[in-house]
């Protein structure tokens, strides 16, 4: 696998606490998505790490194309590349 599975078609927004750390599937492949769940084991790619800095809603992404990763930058609205 090399490229990443398109998990959503939208952002998860997700409410985080302040001082927690957050892994994002950078692969697709999880079944607790956004989040990693160790789907990824034996291919390239690893979760990303989000530490919260507040407690307030992000919105990670779910196409898994984001430029600004692990948070949503609009590019699911282009479509499957």
């Amino acid at each position: 696998m090399s490229d990443p599975v398109r998990a959503s078609d939208t952002p998860f927004a997700i409410g985080v606490e302040e001082g927690a750390a957050y892994f994002w599937c950078s692969c697709g492949q999880s079944g607790t998505q956004p989040f990693c769940d160790g789907s990824h084991k034996g291919s390239a790619f690893t979760p990303l790490r989000y530490d919260a800095t507040e407690s307030k809603t992000v919105y990670f992404c779910g196409c898994k194309a984001t430029k600004n990763q692990p948070l949503c930058d609009g590019s699911h609205k282009a479509g499957p590349a």
